[in-house]
């Protein structure tokens, strides 16, 4: 089980700051959600929190199950069990789908190679599971993949992999109702006491179905509200203009209080 712990996180792209004292706690068996308007460091969290060396941490520290993982690759972070979906899946078309989730799977397992048959029979389980094509599975990666279909195979390599901490960068964008549906279900069949998730997005339409336990609101690079699901439903009819001027209200009252 893995509890993640942001603590006063501030990153840097290039010269830019993008995150400016981000906090936040996931513990083992919760779902959260991310929303906030475009441009505010919600992907960047994310990539971050994934070890993307193209951000700088100029402080603060992440934690995942008490270990402080800032300082780790990548694929370090891969192999505690941490999963990101991206928001823009690449395509690779020099390696199979199968192939490359069972390459993933091996690395996941210390360098011991997982048993074919039963990894190709859950394969087939779980790409029916999703309404993926089989024949995909022998596809390359992603390639010629319509925008959903590479969201659902995003969920299939987390049915595969099953981290225990999985980030899911707007999974929702670009789907249309039956495919958000199918995405959905993927996730909520994942929901467990061993397994937590950060879902990013802009929408309130899959949090209809995929119900969190937390959702945080991101402004000007941190974490500004945090609620449960009615936050998200309230958002949704007002926007995040209103809820910038009550937190500007808020603010300048507090000061004159000073």
């Amino acid at each position: 089980m893995s509890k993640l712990e942001i603590r006063n996180l501030k990153v840097n792209a290039g010269d830019e700051r993008i995150l400016n004292g981000v906090n936040l706690q996931i513990n083992p068996g919760e779902i959260h959600a991310l929303m906030g308007p475009n441009g505010t460091g919600k992907s960047t969290l994310s990539e971050t929190i994934m070890g993307n060396p193209l951000y700088e941490i100029v402080d603060g520290q992440i934690w995942l199950d008490g270990q402080d993982i800032t300082e780790m690759s990548v694929d370090e972070r891969a192999r505690t069990a941490v999963f990101l979906a991206m928001q823009y899946p690449m395509e690779v078309a020099g390696i199979s789908n199968a192939d490359f989730i069972h390459a993933a799977l091996n690395a996941r397992n210390q360098g011991q190679p997982v048993a074919v048959l039963p990894f190709l029979k859950q394969l087939k389980a779980n790409m029916e599971f999703l309404e993926i094509n089989p024949e995909y599975a022998d596809r390359g990666l992603n390639a010629d993949f319509s925008g959903g279909e590479k969201k659902r195979n995003e969920i299939l390599q987390m049915m595969m992999l099953r981290p225990e901490m999985a980030i899911l960068d707007e999974i929702d964008s670009g789907l249309d109702i039956d495919a958000l549906k199918i995405v959905a279900k993927g996730i909520n069949a994942m929901r467990s006491t061993t397994f937590s998730c950060l879902m990013v997005t802009h929408y309130q339409r899959l949090l209809n179905y995929v119900v969190p336990d937390v959702v945080h609101i991101m402004m000007d690079g941190r974490i500004v509200k945090s609620g449960g699901p009615e936050l998200a439903t309230d958002l949704e009819k007002t926007g995040y203009a209103e809820l910038e001027e009550t937190l500007g209200s808020e603010t300048s009252h507090g000061n004159s209080l000073e």
